[in-house]
Parts: C-alpha cells; structure tokens; sequence
C-alpha cells in the first residue's frame, strides 16, 4: 500500500486538521469531525447538514460554504458519521428556520441521520427535514444500502438546495427542491481498478488489466457486470443509455450532465468520457444545459468514472446558476 499518510488510524482527523489550514474562511470542530460555515448560524437561514464516510473527497466538507452545505459530518473512511456527530451539526447550524439534512441512502447514514434528528427534536426542539438521495440506477440492492444508492446526484443537489437555502426559502420549500433534484437524477458509474482503504491496507477487490466493472458504488460495491475494457465510446453507452431508459428522459428535455472521477482517472480521461456522453445525449435530442466535469464524488483512488444527468426546469437551472463558494464549486462570486 502506497499513500500519503501517516498512521491510518489517524487519517481522518489529520485531514481534516489540513482543511482547518487551507481554509481559514471555514471552521473545522476537531472533537466532532465537523467542517462548519464560519458564520453558522446564519440569522433566518435553513441550515444544510450532509455528511458521510471519509474517502469521498471533496463530498461534502469541501461543499461548505455560501451557496451550498452549511456543515458536513466527516466518518470514519467508508462509515457512517454517528448520531452525535449529526447532532452536533444540527445544533450548530440551526437559526431557527430549522435544518435539512442531505443522507446518501446507505443502511448506516439513514439509520444514524434519523436518529440525529429525533435528539435534535427532542434536546432542542429543531425542525429537521430530510432527503434520502437514491440516484443510482445500476443496482436495486447492495451490501450497504436497501434500495438504490445515493450517488453523482449529491453533488448536484446540494448546490441546488443549498442556493434555495441561500435565498431565504423556508424549510419545506428547500426540501421540496431537493425531492425534485432527486428525482429527476438518474447516475451510473464504472471502475478500472478497486481502492485500497487505508485500515484494509489491500484493494477491496481485483480486477483483471482486461477488465472493468459496470455500475460500482462509490465504496468498491460490485455493479451489474464485470465485461472486457472497452473503448471510452462504449464504455460512455453503457452507462448513459440505462440512465436514459430509467427515467426515462426525452427528445427536448434540459439535463445538467455531470461526469465525475472516481479518484484515479486523469481529466483529460474525463473529458474524452464528456464527448461521448455529449454525443449520446445529441443523438436522443437531450439538450445540455450545464455540465461540470472533475472528481468531486470519489472512491479513494478507484480509477473510473459515472455519469450523473439530472432533468432541470427554470428554477432548478437558476439555482444551480447562483452564487457558489466553497472549496471544491466556486462561481458567481
């Protein structure tokens, strides 16, 4: 095992402790594992707590800031924050206007997020709403999730819901945002090679240098199918044409059509994989409206891609549009 590290027990709160010094314009609670918003509360703002397994940088303490989450619970790498660290981010983000907390749907990030926000309800008296992203299409159930998986369309919908937040929209309409990102967000993705999770100290699976594997979950979760590596053309239909079927999207509709790298796969990778994507979706008359291309949902080092699209109307197009400024997204500002 080859890494940047020192002791992998220590991986997590080190890293965090280097997000305290790269970015002093946000405020890092060593304790409880929290990246905040510095100015957390905001007076009369809906506060947005995520959070999830370490591993999947920049999700989500990278997406702190104006425009998008307000904290982010850092787990353990590939494990569920704890109801007492969700807690804790709740209380810490909470004016008033109450909370919504953004939860992957995996079994141990619904179980403890639920259960934060009934403590919140009951120590503090918080309204905590919540949206349980389920995006995936590639496979009913997994080991770690009843249901589909929340994948790519995090990324879109805490920019979304974070800039409805933003606005001053009150809790059940930024929840109603969210729901709507989420269901009109369909994602897919493949893998090159497994991960290696630094407690582990070897890869959480093998593949063959002639192999890939078709619609993996962001913690080395088996997809689909294992086929032969193939070129980045069809690599780009096997994951696009089951999104489009799914939903199913339309001749006309207005996507926004995020590819995003899995840790170990170059951009100029990602790009070759956008123009096929971008060819598909001309070939079926779905019209691009926006696109963002990078690792900003990854797997460790996993070398791979997925392709989110999510459907947008003019409300949804503007709020991805508004202001962002965070360490990973930053626009308009």
């Amino acid at each position: 095992m080859k890494k940047l590290i020192n002791d992998p027990a220590d991986i997590v709160a080190e890293a965090l402790a280097g997000i305290a010094a790269a970015h002093p314009e946000l405020r890092v609670d060593e304790k409880n594992k929290l990246v905040l918003r510095a100015d957390a509360p905001a007076p009369g703002k809906v506060g947005l707590v995520s959070g999830g397994g370490s591993g999947h940088e920049p999700l989500h303490g990278g997406f702190v800031g104006p425009g998008m989450l307000d904290a982010a619970c850092a787990g353990e790498v590939f494990t569920s924050p704890v109801p007492d660290q969700i807690l804790a981010a709740t209380a810490a983000v909470d004016s008033g206007a109450g909370v919504l907390h953004i939860v992957k749907n995996y079994t141990g990030d619904v179980m403890n997020f639920e259960m934060a926000a009934e403590l919140a309800a009951a120590e503090t008296g918080a309204e905590v709403m919540a949206v349980v992203v389920n995006d995936d299409v590639a496979v009913q159930d997994s080991t770690y999730t009843a249901g589909r998986r929340g994948v790519g369309g995090t990324v879109i919908l805490e920019k979304i819901a974070g800039a409805a937040a933003e606005q001053g929209r009150p809790l059940a309409h930024v929840a109603q945002v969210a729901d709507a990102v989420n269901a009109n967000s369909r994602s897919m993705g493949m893998a090159l090679t497994s991960c290696t999770v630094p407690a582990a100290g070897k890869p959480t699976f093998e593949l063959a240098e002639t192999e890939m594997e078709i619609g993996i979950g962001i913690h080395g979760e088996p997809g689909r199918h294992r086929v032969p590596l193939a070129p980045a053309r069809e690599v780009a239909a096997m994951l696009v044409e089951p999104i489009l079927s799914d939903l199913p999207y339309t001749r006309g509709d207005n996507v926004i059509c995020f590819v995003n790298g899995m840790g170990g796969t170059p951009l100029l990778e990602l790009y070759v994989m956008y123009n096929e994507v971008a060819r598909i979706l001309r070939g079926h008359g779905v019209v691009i409206a926006r696109s963002l291309v990078g690792p900003y949902i990854t797997s460790l080092e996993m070398a791979g891609c997925s392709v989110t699209l999510t459907k947008v109307d003019d409300d949804l197009l503007n709020l991805w549009d508004a202001p962002v400024r965070t360490p990973a997204l930053r626009w308009g500002v």
